[in-house]
Formats: C-alpha cells, structure tokens, sequence
C-alpha cells in the first residue's frame, strides 16, 4: 500500500514538530498557560496541540481514498449532496394514526422529504392499545398501532413510491412491514419501487434502549426472516437499520457506538448466511442509524471510520463482491441526551452544530431535534425550526459543494484511522469472548455503557464536562414560557374503537387457523415467519394476536440486572 508520507519526510515533520513544542510553544505557555493540562475529545480520545502531516504517515493512502470508491472512507457516492440532498426525515408520531397523517402532512408541506414514525409504547412492546399494560400509555409517546386499518389511516394521501417511509420500531418490527407491504399491496403498488425501512434491530434493544419481548434467539430470527424476506421481494427496502444511536442515548461513547453496532452487524449477517442466502443478495439494502453528539470532529471522524470498518468487513470477512454491499449507509439523529430544559433555546444551536457535522460525515437522512423535546413530543413551531435547521445548511451555507471537505484534514485523517484502529480492538475482544449473544446475556455491553454513562454524570456535575445553562453560564433569568405538545386523553377511547371494530368485522375461523398455522411456522426455524404474517394483517390480526400466540412457545425476555 502507499503510505501518505515516506519515512524520511515524516520524521523530519516530527522533529520540527518537537523543536517547536521546545522553543516556540514552550514560550508562549510561560505567559499564558493552556485552560487544563490535557485534552480529550467527548469519548475520551487525547487530543494534540496541534496535527501535522507525520499524523497520518501511516494511514494507507487508499484507505483515505475518493468517494464513491472502496473503501468509502469519503462517502458512499462519488457526488454525494451534489446530486442530491440527504433526506431530512423528522420523526412523528402521536395519537391515534389520524393525529399522526395530520403531522406529517404539515412536514411534507414544509419540505421534508422522507418520513419517520414515533410509536407509542405500547405499540413497540407489543401490546394492544386495549390491554391492561397499555392503560395510560396509548399514544403518548407516538403513534398507536393496533391493525393494518391504523397503518392505512397513517398513510393516508400519502404516496409511497414518492416518499419513503421509516418505521422505528424493533421487536415488533415484523408486524409493521406486514401491514406496510399490505397497504402497498392494496394500493396496486410494485413491491420493488417502494423504499423505506423498519429499524427491526433487536441486539441494541438488549444492549441498551430495553425494548424486547422474546428471547434472544427468536428475536434474531424474526431479524433474518425481515432481512431474507425483503432481499426477494422488497428491492429498494432497508430491512434493517443497525442502530447505534440508541447505544449511544443509554449513554456509551462515541466509540463504543460505532463498535458494539459493527459487533451487531457482524451477527445479523452470520445469521442470514447461515440460510443458504448469499452476501451480496442482501447487503446492499443493510442501513444504519447513528448519533451525531456534540464533539464536533469526533464524530465526523467516526463516521467516517464507520464507513472504512464497514467496507473491510464486507470485503475481507464475508467475501462481497458488489460495491453495493460494501457502501455503508446511514441515518442520523441530532443528539436527544444533549438537550436541556433550563435555557431550552440553546437546544436549536446544539442541534446546528449536530446537524452540520452530520452532513460533513456524510449522512445519507437526518432528523434534527426540536428544542422542545426535553419537555415533551415536539410541537409543530419546533419541528419547523428543526427542518429549518437542515434547510438552511443545505441551501445557504454552501458545504454541499464539496464532498467531504473535511478530507485530507490532519487531525480528522488522525482520528478517523485511530477510531478505525479502536473498534476493531472492540470487535476482536467481543470474539475472543464469545460473541454478541454471550456477552448480552453475560451483561458485557450493559456495564460498559452504564460505566461510561456514570463518568459523564460524575463530569457534569463537577463541570468538568460543560453544560450551557445547566453547569456553566446559569444566571438565573427564567426561561420564557413554553408552550408543549398536549396529550389528548380521548385517544384511547378513539384508537380502541377502531380496533374493536375490525375485530368484529374479520372471518374469525380463518383467524383461527391463521394463529396455529403461525405456531407451526414459529416452530421450524427453516421457514420464514412474514408470509403467514402477512396473511394474518391482511385478515385482520392485531399486533397483540401475533404476539402473545408466539408467547405462548417463545416466552418473554427477563433482563438480568446488570450493577
């Protein structure tokens, strides 16, 4: 491989470097010291004075490359937001489907150009909005999805081969592309022009954001089924989206993000090999979703890394031979855990800067937080100042221009090779001790989060690590009144109706054999659970039909608390 810098000039750089710190910087520190004596980024990466040349003498040059090209360091197309812009696709989701439509209509309106979808908790655990968990909780914080009725008032008006569609929801996730692939079905659409995607990513759900109803192994199943299923019939769909961000929000690093998201990878493709399926027939439509937190060229170096890391696994470990299949991509979310309520405002610079370092990483879609979000689901003011916020990076700014502009830079070349170097390590000592599914149950992943996310807690609250308006700057103005979302205590009563009402109206012999037939399919884990699925939603199954008849031969998941 060519290096970036022979020998020679690189340690010629060192030792001008050195001399430097002695004469030059040594100076200077006896009249004005530095503001601490050592510095890190966010995830604890130390941080030079400043970066030369001699920092990336040892980073391959074709592991920097041109976008577009293997490894994809710079960008996963050669044009990138030239050609087009990354989607900007806000979340929403409240109420009933009918309260949700209305939102996203009004997003679309002012320019979004994909949707992403809040489920209530309920709906993501599996329950329907009429049984006793859900007392309280029904479209509180997203939508209520009980029937394939709900999903077709959800996306009402709305085309489907126009715009695509996320789906954030992870162990019910099967039900939701059920009664999405029922509605395009309905509506005379190609299966294979839709696009969109269901998160459906069950290992991070274990790892840390504790939304699971089966164990482990089924629930990994039902992933591979999703993938399988969609690799043959839904070519422009994302069967998954590998989820770093909620690893991130249960509070990892940076780096323990990107690594224990490759890990995941890692085994949701073992698994789909392991059915005769081969890579390249699937990996071109694998996704992910990552964070963007507040350390600004951090992330824009992990991200990409994360597309150096991903190529090389793709290639090297699994044998793709498609670039298709070696092209990480990837959504992004400004950083919820960042926003504060005291001086809520400054939550809208936060998110700019969130936001521009995310599409300097290269973010194929991005959601940019409202300001009210640490109060309660977003009003619309304050989802229209966040798709402000992406419009105006994207047409006033300019940094579209260039793809990745920040390439070549020392100090992001730097760090994007040590992050690189780093979540192998990770990946390696995952392996050695067992792999992903040991490790969740042995609560590996658990105490490295909760350690990581404890050293925050104790950073902020002795300063150390700043907070605007909360550790540092508080000067006791209070904040203007905010105005937040309100919950409408009719929706339970409406979405239940509904409910009952398609209950009544199914052929409930057919349900009948429907659920046994779902039992034996469940059963036989060489058959693919989505077809009869499928037939259930279309028949007019509810979500707490499916779930609990496979309850009763899976069980549920029991957490082993982790201290």
């Amino acid at each position: 491989m060519t290096k970036a810098l022979d020998k020679a000039t690189a340690d010629a750089l060192r030792a001008q470097e050195k001399a430097w710190e002695a004469n030059e910087v040594a100076g200077f520190l006896k009249k004005a010291g530095e503001t601490k004596p050592a510095f890190f980024t966010l995830g604890d990466f130390p941080v030079k004075r400043t970066y030369t040349a001699a920092d990336i003498a040892d980073t391959p040059l074709e592991d920097i490359g041109l976008p577009g090209q293997y490894p994809f360091t710079r960008g996963p197309y050669p044009t990138m937001y030239r050609s087009r812009n990354w989607t900007m696709r806000q979340i929403a989701g409240f109420g009933t489907a009918e309260d949700t439509n209305k939102r996203f209509k009004f997003l679309i309106a002012q320019g979004q150009t994909g949707i992403s979808t809040d489920f209530d908790m309920p709906t993501l655990m599996g329950y329907d909005s009429d049984h006793p968990m859900s007392e309280g909780e029904v479209g509180r914080e997203g939508v209520a999805i009980d029937t394939f009725a709900d999903m077709e008032m959800m996306l009402e008006g709305i085309d489907l081969e126009k715009i695509s569609v996320s789906l954030t929801i992870n162990p019910s996730a099967w039900i939701l592309l059920a009664m999405y692939i029922c509605l395009a079905e309905k509506r005379g659409y190609d299966l294979n022009k839709i696009s969109g995607t269901v998160q459906a990513d069950i290992l991070k759900e274990f790892m840390a954001q504790k939304e699971f109803i089966f164990p482990i192994e089924p629930s990994v199943r039902i992933v591979r089924d999703i993938i399988t299923y969609s690799a043959k019939n839904l070519k422009r769909y994302n069967p998954i989206n590998i989820s770093g961000y909620h690893i991130s929000e249960a509070g990892s690093s940076p780096l323990q993000e990107a690594a224990f998201t490759m890990c995941n990878l890692i085994t949701y493709v073992d698994e789909v090999l392991k059915t005769g399926i081969k890579v390249d027939e699937f990996a071109p439509r694998l996704a992910f979703f990552f964070v963007c937190q507040a350390d600004f060229f951090e992330e824009i170096a992990k991200f990409r890394a994360l597309r150096r890391v991903y190529a090389k696994i793709m290639k090297e470990r699994f044998g793709a031979t498609n670039p298709e299949s070696m092209r990480l991509r990837f959504h992004c979310q400004t950083a919820a855990a960042s926003l504060t309520k005291p001086q809520y405002m400054n939550n809208v610079m936060r998110t700019s800067n969130q936001a521009l370092a995310a599409v300097l990483g290269g973010c194929q879609s991005l959601h940019t937080n409202g300001y009210d979000e640490a109060f309660a689901i977003p009003t619309e003011d304050a989802m229209r100042m966040a798709l402000r916020t992406q419009q105006v990076i994207a047409d006033e700014t300019n940094v579209t221009q260039v793809v990745d502009p920040l390439g070549g830079s020392y100090y992001v070349e730097s760090l994007t090779t040590e992050y690189e170097k780093r979540i192998f390590e990770i990946i390696d000592e995952v392996e050695k001790n067992g792999g992903v599914i040991k490790l969740i149950n042995d609560g590996w992943f658990q105490r490295h989060i909760a350690d990581f996310a404890y050293e925050t807690a104790l950073r902020k609250e002795s300063g150390e690590k700043p907070c605007i308006g909360v550790n540092k700057y508080v000067d006791g103005t209070p904040d203007p009144k905010i105005h937040t979302h309100p919950y409408d205590y009719s929706t339970a009563e409406r979405q239940i109706s509904r409910t009952n009402e398609v209950r009544k109206n199914r052929d409930n012999k057919k349900h009948e054999e429907l659920l046994k037939q779902l039992l034996v399919v469940a059963k036989d884990p060489n058959q693919n659970i989505m077809p009869v699925s499928i037939e259930l939603i279309r028949n007019g199954a509810t979500m707490g039909d499916l779930v609990e008849t496979l309850k009763t031969i899976w069980g549920s998941y029991r957490e082993s608390p982790v201290f």
